[in-house]
């Protein structure tokens, strides 16, 4: 993030030191975060939460209410200095004729100058772990500001001062982004849910709608795209485009159905790693038809091998209402370039909105490791990768994809790679 470096002068002019990480309660700023997006979510019109990229809608409102945490620099820390008129009026040590009126001497002011990144508004806000003295300081644009003006005698220990200072600065830093981390940890997760209630919601409106028999009332037309307010003094995140065409829910394969699947694929080649010898040496097409067998077995023969499908022929295909959910490619592991081919064939297959796609990785006679640190790296330089999602495997991995002709339309791509009998 960039800052801005303030002017000593400006800083010394202007700034004044106080308590800092009290004056505010964390968690009710948080949440009070939380309800901003979901007062977000409410106000976006019908066209944009059915008609734009879910995954994009989500990455919006993270981004917009994502919490930048506080980075302090203490390698970049700088000083001045200069004089400075200090009263003397309750130091005992010296004589002083006439205590009832301010007694001034001079001294020196030390001024130290400490870098940060992050969201300034957080050094006010009390984190939910804190102890009974927050460090004082000043706080500018990028700088943390923190000044001690002592006599000559008290001079030499400034530097032990500042030391204990900035220690506590530190564990305050630390207390406030274990709060930050674990809200921006589940912003994606709010943000979804909230989509979905309020996508689930407009969707019931249509058909209370459409069941009542009468014309709608046209509206007037919305823009395509919006630009969101600055937030915290980050560059705030577009909208995504709603597409132009009315919006028609498409049959989706279910996510506990879409594990199903993927699951069913997994034990059977548990079972072709059991018994080796049964499987040893066989092509693509072939392993492809022992999932077929499993698959229609479970899916009352929808499932199909080999069916021309948009462009080109997919290994394995689950249809529902006429329409592709559940699509799947077959290859040999062969490096890099041929995952590029096969996700490019795949991603040419796919038609329709949230269709969920797997991609079936064999390994055969190479070592499992290297193929498997190549494989994120190779998907997210691919240009329709959105986002990679957590998945419970060893040797798979799930993303999100942009289809191929309308970003506003999301693929889900499970990667899972087996070792198979050479």
């Amino acid at each position: 993030m960039r800052t801005v470096r303030i002017t000593h002068q400006l800083v010394e002019l202007k700034l004044v030191s106080e308590a800092l990480f009290s004056s505010r309660d964390l968690r009710d700023v948080l949440s009070g975060l939380e309800r901003s997006l979901s007062r977000e979510v409410e106000s976006l019109d019908e066209s944009r939460v059915l008609g734009a990229s879910p995954e994009d809608l989500s990455t919006y409102l993270v981004e917009k209410f994502y919490v930048d945490e506080i980075h302090i620099y203490e390698e970049q820390v700088h000083m001045d200095y200069g004089d400075a008129r200090i009263d003397v009026t309750n130091h005992f040590d010296r004589f002083v004729s006439d205590r009832t009126d301010p007694f001034y001497v001079t001294g020196t002011r030390i001024t130290f100058f400490v870098p940060y990144t992050g969201d300034r508004e957080l050094f006010s806000c009390r984190p939910s772990r804190s102890t009974l003295s927050p460090p004082r300081g000043a706080v500018g644009d990028g700088e943390l500001v923190l000044v001690y003006e002592r006599t000559r005698e008290g001079a030499a220990t400034i530097r032990s001062e500042f030391d204990r200072d900035l220690a506590n600065v530190r564990r305050y830093v630390d207390f406030v982004a274990s709060d930050v981390a674990a809200f921006n940890s589940s912003l994606r997760e709010t943000a979804n849910r909230r989509l979905e209630e309020r996508r689930e919601k407009l969707l019931e409106d249509r058909g209370l709608v459409e069941s009542l028999g009468f014309p709608l009332k046209s509206r007037s037309a919305v823009p395509d795209t919006y630009v969101a307010p600055r937030v915290r003094r980050r560059i705030a995140p577009g909208l995504p485009p709603a597409s132009r065409g009315a919006y028609k829910p498409e049959p989706a394969l279910a996510a506990d159905d879409y594990d199903h699947i993927l699951s069913v694929i997994f034990n059977m080649v548990t079972v072709m790693e059991r018994s080796p010898q049964a499987f040893r040496g066989m092509a693509e097409e072939d392993l492809r038809q022992h999932f077929l067998v499993q698959l229609n077995g479970h899916y009352e023969g929808q499932a199909t091998g080999e069916t021309f499908n948009f462009e080109g022929k997919t290994d394995l295909l689950v249809r529902a209402e006429g329409k592709n959910i559940f699509i799947a490619e077959c290859k040999f592991w062969s490096g890099p370039a041929g995952l590029i081919e096969a996700l490019d064939q795949l991603l040419g297959y796919a038609a329709w909105r949230d269709t969920k796609t797997a991609l079936l990785l064999f390994n055969r006679d190479r070592n499992m490791s290297t193929v498997l640190n190549a494989i994120p790296e190779t998907i997210k330089a691919h240009p329709r990768f959105k986002a990679d999602r957590a998945y419970e495997s060893e040797t798979g991995f799930r993303y999100v994809f942009g289809h191929r002709d309308d970003l506003n339309r999301d693929l889900t791509l499970t990667v899972l790679v087996f070792d198979v009998p050479g």
